[in-house]
């Protein structure tokens, strides 16, 4: 099987510099697979807040995970900064798909990939709904 080559940064539309933790290392002196996971959520969720206007506590319309995925192509490790690239790969009605590269400073190659799917709900009911006008909006900006 052949693995799809490293994404580079200029295929991502937003950037979030996000330092890593002393206690994201794991024993083998790397930061661990489910923390890029983390990062990941971390871009997301700032980009939905600060442009999409997403009230975390408050809106009425959420998005909730469905599906996600990461394709690891270099370590990252503690006490490095990464730079999180995120763009929009696909966006229907009710839903989002999320791609992320995770890289390195001072890198044009990504360390990680992964791709994160969100389905609109009704926070209340938690039944899909169509997405906010402000959020589709935010997200056409960084449409791949």
């Amino acid at each position: 099987m052949t693995r799809p080559a490293p994404g580079i940064r200029a295929d991502y539309r937003h950037f979030l510099a996000i330092p890593t933790r002393w206690m994201d290392n794991d024993l083998y002196g790397h930061v661990n697979n489910v923390v890029y996971y983390s990062y990941f959520d971390t871009v997301i969720n700032k980009f939905l807040i600060e442009r999409g206007g997403l009230d975390i506590h408050k809106s009425d319309i959420i998005g909730v995970a469905a599906e996600s995925g990461c394709r690891f192509h270099a370590s990252i490790a503690y006490p490095e900064t990464i730079d999180a690239g995120l763009r929009v790969g696909h966006l229907g009605g009710r839903s989002v798909r999320y791609e992320i590269g995770l890289f390195r400073a001072g890198t044009d190659t990504a360390a990680a990939e992964g791709y994160f799917v969100h389905v609109f709900v009704a926070r209340a009911e938690q039944r899909p709904v169509a997405i906010p006008d402000r959020i589709r909006s935010a997200f056409e900006t960084i449409l791949r």
